[in-house]
Order: C-alpha cells, then sequence, then structure tokens
C-alpha cells in the first residue's frame, strides 16, 4: 500500500525510509512492564511514530540522528527514558558532534517542545497520502540544519 504512494507523501517516504533501512515497524518488541493498558498504547504509540519522526524531520537513522530525535521526543513527551537515551547516546558522540548537539540540536528540540503542536496526536495513517512539506508546514515542523548529518 505505502510503497505505491509517491515519495513526496509522507507515506511514500516512510515506505522508502523502511525499506532503504530495512526496518520493520511489525518487528518492534511488546511494550512491557507498564500496567495500565492505556499507558501501555502510549507507549506502543510512541514506539511506532518514532521512525515516522525520522521522515518528518529528515533525520538519518545514525548515532547523531537518533540522538537529536531521542532530544525531540523528550522535549514533546517529557519521557525520561528520551531524555536518558539522548544523554547516554550523546556520551558516545565525537567531541564536534557533542558541541553541534549543544548549539544546535538541544535549541532546536527545545523549539518544538514550545511550539505546542502535539506529534504523539497527529493520526499520521490519514496522512500518508499528504505530501510530506505540506503535511510539515501544518504541523510546524522545522528540520535540523543539514550540514549537522553530512560527513565530516
Amino acid at each position: 500500500m505505502l510503497a505505491g504512494l509517491r515519495t513526496n507523501t509522507l507515506g511514500g517516504a516512510y515506505s522508502a525510509f523502511l525499506e532503504k533501512h530495512a526496518f520493520d515497524p511489525d518487528e518492534r518488541s511488546p511494550v512491557m512492564f507498564v500496567d495500565d493498558a492505556e499507558l501501555a498504547y502510549v507507549m506502543a504509540r510512541y514506539r511506532q511514530v518514532h521512525d515516522l519522526w525520522h521522515v518528518l524531520y529528515g533525520l538519518p537513522p545514525s548515532l547523531l540522528g537518533e540522538v537529536a530525535l531521542k532530544w525531540l521526543e523528550a522535549a514533546q513527551t517529557g519521557l525520561p527514558m528520551c531524555a536518558l537515551a539522548a544523554a547516554g547516546g550523546g556520551l558516545r558522540l565525537k567531541a564536534a558532534e557533542q558541541r553541534a548537539v549543544t548549539r544546535h540540536v538541544l535549541p532546536w528540540a527545545a523549539q518544538h517542545a514550545r511550539s505546542g503542536v502535539d506529534l504523539m496526536s497527529v493520526y499520521y495513517e490519514h496522512e500518508f497520502a499528504r505530501p510530506l512539506d505540506e503535511l510539515r508546514r501544518e504541523l510546524g515542523i522545522v528540520k535540523p540544519p543539514r550540514a549537522l548529518f553530512e560527513r565530516r
């Protein structure tokens, strides 16, 4: 279904991202250690939208891209595990990348937290056929500086 969508749509770009990186969203492990059914659903949904956010923000699944996305997730969701993952992953970055996170990624993530857009409540499955740039504009998404992810 998604593979048939144009690459400039959310669904087409998401399909291309999954194929390029050999990811399968159905292979995510189930939520554990959450006894409340509603909270377990929220955690499952958080896992489901992770790769969609990679696509929305143009973030590669590299260590730096994951750290940037985890800071964004921490700002969006307030989940301590996101901040811990971002900080822990950040320790594995090269010194220049750590400086880039401090100078560019943290302010970028904070800007999105202040925007008031709740990315967890977007019904992405209804947006798959939408042009990606149009959806980004509607959600107020500003991609991080591309130079952060160019080979050094």
